[in-house]
C-alpha cells in the first residue's frame, strides 16, 4: 500500500551521495578507500569564524530569524556583493536559505510553471534537473563535450530558447566539470539573452573564489542582465563550511519576496548561529580563502599532470572549482574476467571495488561518457588514487 506521490517518483536519487554512502560502508569493513566522490573542502572551517559562532551561542543567538536572514547577514551579503564583483543591491533583493541547493530549489520553485522549460547546459549539477522536475517544469539539455572544454556557445542557446523557455540554469565555475565561463562568453550569451527577456539566467557562483584564471565574471554585470539575474552563492565551498548550510540569493525584488514567502511556509529562516558565521566569514579575513584556492590549485595541477599519462583518459584542464572531468569512453565495451563496463557507471563502480577509489560516473551529471573525481584531498591521496586506478584500468581487455 506504500503509495508514494508522482512528484517523488519521478525523482532520481543523488548519485554523488549515493556513492559517498557506497565508499563510507567499504571503509565500515575495513578497506582503504580513497574518496574523490564528494564535492567539500577537505579544510577545517577557518578560527575566527568558528570563534563568532562559539560567540553567538553565549550571545543566545537562538531563537527564530527572519525568514530571509538576519539584517546584519543580509548587509553583509550587499557588501560583499559590491566589493567583491562590482553588482550593487539592496538587502531587501537578499535571501538566504539553508545551503545554496535550497536557494536554487527555491528560486526554480517560484519561477516554474507545469510545462515550461528550464535550460540545463550539461555537464550538470546532479540536482538541477531534478528541481525542475520538482517544480513540474521540464529540463532542455543542452551538451557541451570536453572538446568545447564543457560550455555552451551562444549559438546552442538561441537554438534551445522557445516561447516555453523560461529559465537557463549557468554554473561557473561549473560542478562537476571546473569549466568558467569568461567575460566574453558570458558576454555572448547575454548577447543572445538580450533578445528573449522571458528568461530569467539563475547563476550559480558557489564555486567563485575557487578560481585559477583571475577575477571571476557573473553575467549579472552587463546592465541589461541585472534584473532577470537570480545569483546564487553560500559560504560552503570558499569558506570550507559546507556542514553549516548557509546559501543566498541576490536578485530582482520581485523573486526574492517570493522566495521569502515560499521559504517562510516550508523550512523559515536558516540557522541562527550559522548566520552569525556567515557573517564573519563575509566581513573579516579572506586571507583563509586565497590559502585555500592556492592549494587547490596546486592539486589541480598534479592530478591534470597524472591523469594525462594514464592511457586512455582525455583530460582538460580545468579553470577553477575542485574536480577532473576525464573522458573515459574509450574503456567502454572492455572486461574484466566476467566485468565488462558499458559505461561510466559502471567504470565507477569497477574503480571503487577493484582500485578502492571512489569517483562518480558522469552519467547523472549528463554526461555518460565521463567520469568525476573531486581533488578536495591530499597530495598523496591524488597521486596514490591516480596510481592505483591506472594500474585497474590496465588489467581491462
Amino acid at each position: 500500500m506504500n503509495q508514494l506521490s508522482d512528484r517523488l517518483n519521478s525523482l532520481s536519487p543523488s548519485a554523488t551521495l549515493a556513492m559517498s554512502q557506497k565508499s563510507g560502508e567499504l571503509k565500515a569493513q575495513g578497506v582503504d578507500v580513497i574518496n574523490l566522490s564528494v564535492g567539500e573542502p577537505d579544510f577545517n572551517t577557518p578560527e575566527h569564524i568558528k570563534e563568532a559562532a562559539k560567540k553567538a551561542i553565549d550571545d543566545n543567538f537562538s531563537r527564530y530569524s527572519p525568514v530571509p536572514g538576519y539584517p546584519a547577514l543580509r548587509n553583509a551579503i550587499v557588501e560583499k556583493l559590491k566589493k567583491e564583483n562590482g553588482l550593487e543591491y539592496t538587502a531587501a533583493q537578499i535571501s538566504c536559505a539553508n545551503g545554496a541547493k535550497q536557494s536554487v530549489c527555491n528560486a526554480i520553485l517560484v519561477l516554474v510553471n507545469p510545462g515550461d522549460e528550464v535550460i540545463v547546459p550539461a555537464p550538470y549539477w546532479v540536482s538541477y534537473p531534478e528541481m525542475v522536475k520538482l517544480a513540474e517544469g521540464t529540463p532542455v539539455i543542452v551538451p557541451a563535450g570536453i572538446e568545447q572544454d564543457f560550455k555552451i556557445t551562444p549559438a546552442q542557446l538561441e537554438a534551445a530558447i522557445t516561447p516555453k523557455t523560461k529559465a537557463l540554469i549557468l554554473c561557473s565555475p561549473s560542478n562537476p566539470t571546473g569549466s568558467v565561463y569568461s567575460k566574453e562568453e558570458l558576454a555572448g550569451l547575454a548577447a543572445v539573452l538580450a533578445k528573449h527577456p522571458q528568461v530569467i539566467v539563475i547563476a550559480d557562483e558557489i564555486y567563485e573564489h575557487i578560481n585559477y584564471i583571475g577575477k571571476h565574471q557573473s553575467i549579472a554585470q552587463f546592465p541589461e542582465m541585472k534584473e532577470r539575474t537570480v545569483i546564487v552563492n553560500g559560504v560552503s565551498k570558499a569558506y570550507a563550511m559546507t556542514g553549516w548550510r548557509i546559501g543566498f540569493i541576490a536578485g530582482p525584488e520581485w523573486i526574492v519576496k517570493a522566495c521569502n514567502k515560499l521559504q517562510g511556509q516550508y523550512t523559515s529562516g536558516p540557522c541562527s548561529v550559522s548566520q552569525k558565521a556567515a557573517e564573519a566569514a563575509y566581513t573579516g579575513s579572506q586571507a583563509p580563502v586565497e590559502e585555500m584556492r592556492q592549494a587547490f590549485e596546486r592539486r589541480r595541477d598534479l592530478i591534470v599532470k597524472l591523469a594525462k599519462e594514464v592511457p586512455g583518459f582525455e583530460v582538460n584542464v580545468p579553470e577553477g572549482a575542485f574536480y577532473l572531468f576525464p573522458k573515459c569512453s574509450s574503456f567502454f565495451g572492455k572486461a574484466v574476467g566476467e566485468r565488462k563496463i558499458n559505461n561510466s557507471d559502471d567504470l565507477a563502480m569497477y574503480l571503487l571495488e577493484v582500485a578502492h577509489v571512489a569517483c562518480v560516473g558522469g552519467t547523472s551529471f549528463g554526461a555518460p561518457e565521463c567520469i568525476r573525481m573531486s581533488y578536495a584531498t591530499s597530495d598523496e591521496n591524488i597521486i596514490e588514487a591516480i596510481r592505483r586506478i591506472k594500474e585497474a584500468l590496465a588489467k581491462l581487455g
